[in-house]
């Protein structure tokens, strides 16, 4: 596990802009359930890819008119329990770090695995999220 120091950074670019961090099981089972609409849930990491396009990517989709109401992360590799129930909700799709998943009304309707990440840009990201936005949301 890495320090908390080292992590702050890379989870306050999601929190402070608007995501709630589940550290939990209980966490992630409470705001699952409770969840009306559209649910965005990042499972934010330490990698290259993550600083580089995964969370810039996603933060630029949630510039447009349509966007999900919920925004939920997980950090892999830190809270382990909450990472892994939020995985849960993403079967069938094999855990990836990072990833980006879409629920509407708690079900899975969109899923940015870690290899549809690499090797793209921040900017092809988002467009891929808010297409899956104008769809759901």
């Amino acid at each position: 596990m890495y320090p908390e120091e080292l992590v702050r950074p890379m989870r306050a670019q999601l929190t402070g802009n608007g995501f709630t961090e589940l550290k939990t099981s209980e966490e992630v089972e409470s705001a699952m359930s409770s969840a009306e609409g559209t649910t965005l849930v990042v499972v934010n990491s330490v990698c290259g890819c993550a600083a580089g396009t995964a969370r810039p990517g996603v933060l630029h989709s949630l510039t447009g008119d349509k966007k999900p109401g919920n925004l939920l992360t997980v950090f892999a590799g830190q809270d382990k329990e909450a990472t892994a129930a939020a995985r849960d909700k993403m079967l069938p799709y094999p855990p990836s770090s990072p990833s980006i998943a879409l629920f509407k009304d708690g079900e899975l309707v969109h899923m940015v695995e870690r290899h549809h990440i690499e090797g793209r840009s921040a900017e092809m990201i988002a467009a891929n999220l808010q297409a899956a936005y104008a769809e759901y949301c």
